[in-house]
């Protein structure tokens, strides 16, 4: 066996056993990785639910046209929506509110005005320093997996190949939108909506590239709730209407009634009786 044979077996052999070496580490720096953020809607409204009964404050007393907000549940650490991003994805929501007849108006509350495990104590003074009867809260888990591909990238430099581990990511996003009743601490109804975002990318471009998928997750998951929100906020008006048991409704004009508007059978009656009044009264 020549020289030249020896040194290109030589050759190979380092080559394997460099591969071999690098394919172990990326496996050990690599590997799989999780992140994971969430905030829940019942630890901030009942932080002390195991040591205090949650009290029943009876029912609903609806003031329609009713005045809303809406507003994240706040995070316990760093949160990985900009404030941007979460004003921009609540005015999507805040939206379809604005096109029911029973919504006066509906207002975007500042992640800084509610606090975490704030509980109906903290969206009390919500609803006195905004003026609104029910809240949306937005809650979200969100968990980001990073599997080592099992083909590496190979990159030939002007000193030989730089070999990297691919990388198989995957966004797991849900978002869950709870309106809630200030006042009878009840809630009205749910939407939630959920989204798969898959990518690949280098361990370099890695961190980048799971800061964009997160966005992204949030994105897709808000216009996948929104279907449901729309369905949701049609069957509560219709509720409202036909469950007086439910809800009881106080108009703006100070009327009552268990669930719906004034009939048309009692208005004609209140009609025949003011006509009668203002006849005996021209008589007289």
């Amino acid at each position: 066996m020549g020289s030249t044979h020896r040194s290109r077996l030589a050759a190979l052999a380092a080559l394997g056993f460099a591969a071999a070496v690098l394919t172990g580490c990326g496996a050990a720096l690599w590997g799989q990785s999780r992140q994971h953020t969430t905030t829940s809607v019942v630890d901030y409204l009942y932080p002390n639910a195991t040591t205090e009964p949650v009290a029943d404050q009876g029912i609903p007393v609806l003031s329609l046209p009713m005045r809303v907000g809406i507003a994240f549940v706040p995070e316990h650490n760093t949160s990985p929506l900009s404030e941007a991003k979460k004003t921009e994805l609540l005015e999507q929501v805040a939206a379809h509110f604005r096109k029911r007849d029973y919504v006066k108006s509906i207002e975007i509350i500042p992640s800084a005005y509610l606090t975490p495990r704030g509980g109906f104590a903290n969206l009390d003074q919500i609803r006195t320093m905004h003026g609104i009867e029910a809240i949306a809260l937005v809650s979200y888990d969100q968990k980001q997996f990073t599997d080592e591909g099992i083909a590496s990238l190979v990159y030939w430099t002007i000193v030989g190949a730089y070999v990297v581990p691919g990388e198989k990511n995957s966004t797991h996003t849900m978002v869950d939108t709870v309106i809630m009743h200030i006042p009878s601490r009840k809630m009205l109804f749910r939407a939630p909506g959920t989204s798969l975002v898959k990518g690949n990318s280098t361990p370099i471009a890695l961190s980048q590239e799971l800061r964009v998928d997160s966005e992204q997750g949030f994105t897709e998951a808000v216009a996948r709730m929104i279907p449901n929100l729309d369905q949701q906020l049609i069957a509560f008006e219709d509720r409202v209407k036909t469950s007086p048991q439910e809800y009881k409704v106080v108009r703006s004009g100070g009327g009552s009634s268990g669930g719906g508007a004034l009939d048309a059978g009692a208005a004609a009656v209140f009609g025949l009786l003011l006509a009668g009044g203002a006849w005996w009264s021209r008589r007289g």
